[in-house]
């Protein structure tokens, strides 16, 4: 669906939002008083210059001058489009997106999503109707509730029992088709794409059905088939069980990344709901990012043997660019023959879950491997350790993770660090973007009264509220006064406004970045007087305002002569100044 999202409903999610979790999900924050403090992650620094204020909403770094609402953030570090970290924050509280309608027309994908959703429905009633595939399920220790939280279901053996629930309309078909639910014949027609399989539907962080993965029944090849890339679905980009694990816990502080649709139900069975399945292929750097934003420890669980290592050899490839202090990977390697389905089901999850507990993290899995492809230890081994390692380290961001790991690298070769960076051609930086100048404000030089107000109103929307507007300030012609007056409005009419939320409102404004920027800054009255602060700010304000066109209109009046109008106007403007001397 399309349409704009009111802005009553993007007010509400930040009032809502906790941005110490949000930020505090993606990089590691510690307590400083009333804010939080960490390494900015939009630019590489040692010292701590990023701060979170959970008051105002909002997070700022002194060094580079990033700065934003929970919003502003998910759009800066996820790189997302303004209506996906909308969506990403309203997914995280649980709540749906609305739409203002007015006309707009439906998103070209919203049909895809449709026949998406009819066919999962379609498959769920077909496994209530077919005993040997519930029997199936019961044999591999699931129950109605857990296929039930899964929405799986089962595609009949017919080469038609998905196509004969829709109409023939050749529009129909292209939808089918474009959603990967059926494949044209060489002939003409079209067959469905599943057919005997157990389906599990694969959904977006929204819960919307975007693709399915079916496991045969029988003994047929493939023995899994996944949907094919379509609009809404992209296997490199998705996971298996995300949607489903972030329902069943609202505070993750952890994911296990398994091979298998089944793994991730049948853990789910037995009370490990923090499981996820890559989707047939290899852990990607785009996974790699979507599961950090989500938590900050991952733990890869791989089978012992061949096929397992090399698959976590190119996981841990694919996290080297992602980690960072405050981030945690594991591996975790299960006995031969095994895979986290069966262990389960023959441990039981205390045993599964002390096995997680006691997974090897990235640094020694990394290191174990590269001494494994080295060889025997020998001064030329250490030296092809070292070789090994050098596009490896290239791949970690600047911060203390790198530094610590390189420190490990350089005991391992049994060098100090400095030779062996400088053998391995200098330290693997990767350069921060330029800080931008800021210019401060000169010594002494005062903001205006204007400026005063709207930084009080910015750092304390609710004093908008309290505070009497003096009549006349609408007449004012100072620069920032009709910014001043819709800001006193608008914390009229929507009491509750958190700074963020405030400043959100002006993102597509050109008074948005100077709101922001004076949100950075610290409030220097005290709350017991920021409500007289203002109030005195305004009467200086339409005094001023009122001096300044005295002064317009006698000048006026000594040259050109003053109109009836201007006459009058000059006549109220004495009273008002004298009513106020009195």
């Amino acid at each position: 669906m399309t349409g704009r999202i009111p802005q009553h409903f993007i007010d509400e999610l930040l009032q809502r939002a906790d941005i110490v979790e949000i930020v505090g999900s993606r990089v590691p924050l510690r307590k400083a008083g009333r804010e939080y403090k960490a390494c900015c992650p939009f630019h590489g620094e040692k010292t701590p210059s990023f701060t979170v204020s959970p008051t105002k909403g909002f997070y700022h770094c002194f060094g580079c001058g990033a700065h934003g609402t929970a919003l502003g953030f998910l759009m800066e570090y996820d790189r997302v489009e303004f209506v996906a970290a909308v969506e990403e924050l309203a997914a995280r509280l649980g709540l749906e997106v609305p739409r203002e309608g007015g006309g707009q027309p439906q998103s070209p994908l919203a049909p895809l999503y449709d026949v998406l959703a009819s066919a999962t429905n379609f498959f769920e009633q077909a496994l209530r109707a077919h005993p040997a595939a519930i029997e199936y399920l019961r044999g591999r220790g699931l129950d109605g509730e857990t296929a039930r939280v899964f929405r799986i279901g089962y595609a009949p053996p017919a080469w038609d029992a998905l196509l004969g629930e829709f109409p023939e309309a050749q529009d129909e078909r292209a939808r089918l088709a474009t959603a990967g639910l059926i494949v044209a014949r060489d002939g003409g027609g079209y067959y469905d794409r599943f057919r005997d399989r157990i389906m599990f539907p694969i959904r977006d962080s929204r819960g919307r059905v975007i693709g399915f993965g079916g496991r045969v029944l029988g003994a047929g090849e493939p023995k899994y088939l996944n949907s094919p890339e379509t609009p809404v679905f992209h296997k490199g980009q998705e996971l298996y069980g995300l949607y489903e694990a972030r329902q069943a816990e609202r505070r993750l502080t952890r994911l296990l990344v398994v091979e298998g649709y089944m793994d991730v139900v049948s853990l789910a069975q037995h009370g490990i709901r923090d499981a996820v399945a890559t989707l047939g292929t290899a852990t990607t750097p785009d996974q790699v990012r979507r599961l950090f934003r989500v938590v900050p420890e991952i733990v890869f669980c791989f089978d012992g043997d061949r096929a397992g290592r090399s698959a976590a050899w190119r996981a841990l490839q694919a996290c080297l660019p992602e980690v960072r202090e405050g981030r945690q990977v594991r591996f975790l390697f299960l006995p031969d023959g095994e895979d986290p389905d069966s262990l389960v089901r023959r441990e039981g999850a205390a045993a599964f879950a002390e096995r997680a507990a006691g997974s090897l993290p990235l640094s020694d899995y990394l290191l174990d491997e590269l001494r494994r492809q080295a060889g025997p230890d020998s001064l030329d081994a250490r030296a092809r350790l070292a070789e090994l390692a050098r596009p490896l380290l290239a791949l970690l961001p600047p911060g203390v993770y790198r530094e610590l790991l390189t420190d490990r690298l350089a005991e391992a070769v049994g060098l100090r660090r400095e030779r062996l960076t400088a053998a391995l051609g200098g330290e693997p930086v990767n350069a921060p973007p330029p800080i931008p100048e800021r210019r401060p404000r000169s010594a002494g030089q005062r903001p205006s009264l204007v400026r005063q107000a709207i930084t009080l109103l910015v750092h304390r929307p609710d004093l908008g509220r309290d505070v009497p507007v003096p009549s006349g300030l609408g007449n004012v012609r100072s620069k920032g006064t009709a910014l001043l007056v819709e800001l006193l409005q608008l914390t009229r009419d929507v009491p509750g406004l958190t700074p963020g939320a405030l400043v959100e409102r002006f993102r597509d404004r050109p008074e948005g970045p100077h709101l922001a920027e004076i949100l950075t800054g610290q409030l220097l009255v005290s709350e017991a007087a920021a409500a007289r602060e203002l109030a005195d700010s305004l009467q200086r304000i339409v005094a001023q305002g009122r001096d300044e066109r005295l002064a317009e209109l006698v000048a006026k009046a000594a040259t050109d002569g003053l109109t009836t109008a201007e006459k009058e106007e000059f006549r109220q403007l004495q009273r008002a100044g004298i009513a106020d001397s009195g």
